[in-house]
């Protein structure tokens, strides 16, 4: 064999060896988007979404989500998107993700906010607030709840209130009115922990500030009467007697029944004193009886 013929052979060789491996990369891509294509063919927008809607049934809110949320990614303006978008509030929320279910809701109002059900997506939003105020610590262990920052319900009070604003005859209204109810009466006994803390500190002014609040913004809640109590001892020991007086009429015309009025009607109360020999005692305290 002469050298140009073996030269020809190398150079065939070659060509062979890269077309090759080019069938090869082809048969590979092929492969894999045809697998693709039947698992896409296999996992129809239908089949997803009943796949959610039986795992939603049977309590598996884990694999719902997984279907829902694979549904909204492979057919985001298929035919069950809105539907799919409702369920996956649902879904978050029954897994325990409230924060989660939250976001859906809020993704769905914006998406959707002439939808029929979006009084469901502000309900939902509101419980989830309302759930996660309280925490898995306050779950299991006895905490009072009057000293915890209830920010997440101020939040649904907010959520709630958008609802009724919106949907005022909408089937969720009532419970969100009961609910909005409980979470006044929430918010003002914090404010009524607040005033107590600062009595201790002997803030009188921040304290008498903080029980002024409870009986402007929350007049209709159980904390009202003692936050009047307060602004007339208060008042009494900054040395205010007219605005004493005033917190008394107050007190009087609303509450003639107070505990801290004697059987005559005189007011007879010593909260402050109270709160304030109850810090003293906390620093008092001594391990050893003095003889």
């Amino acid at each position: 064999m002469t050298s140009e013929h073996l030269q020809s052979n190398v150079h065939l060789t070659r060509t062979l060896i890269r077309l090759g491996s080019i069938l090869c990369l082809c048969s590979a891509f092929l492969l894999a988007t045809g697998c693709a294509t039947t698992e896409e063919i296999e996992r129809s927008e239908k089949e997803y979404y009943d796949n959610a809607r039986k795992a939603l049934k049977s309590g598996n809110f884990l694999e719902a989500t997984r279907e829902l949320e694979s549904l909204e990614s492979r057919y985001p303006f298929g035919r069950y998107a809105e539907q799919a978008q409702l369920d996956l509030i649902y879904a978050r929320y029954g897994s325990l993700d409230l924060e989660g279910s939250r976001a859906a809701a809020d993704r769905f109002i914006r998406l959707h906010p002439s939808s029929e059900n979006v009084d469901y997506a502000y309900y939902i939003r509101g419980i989830a607030s309302y759930n996660m105020d309280i925490g898995l610590a306050a779950q299991w262990f006895p905490i009072d709840e009057t000293s915890r920052d209830p920010g997440e319900m101020r939040r649904a009070f907010s959520d709630f209130s958008a609802l009724l604003q919106r949907f005022p005859d909408s089937e969720y209204a009532p419970d969100a009115r009961s609910r909005m109810v409980y979470i006044r009466n929430r918010l003002a006994d914090y404010e009524l922990h607040v005033t107590k803390y600062y009595i201790r500190r002997e803030a009188y002014i921040a304290a008498v500030n903080r029980a002024k609040y409870i009986v402007d913004h929350f007049s209709d809640t159980p904390a009202t009467e003692q936050a009047l109590i307060l602004m007339v001892e208060l008042y009494q020991q900054l040395e205010l007697p007219d605005k004493a007086d005033d917190a008394l009429v107050v007190l009087a015309a609303n509450y003639p029944e107070s505990e801290a009025f004697d059987a005559n009607m005189k007011f007879n109360s010593n909260r402050v004193a109270r709160q304030n020999r109850g810090l003293s005692e906390l620093f008092n305290f001594s391990l050893f009886s003095e003889d």
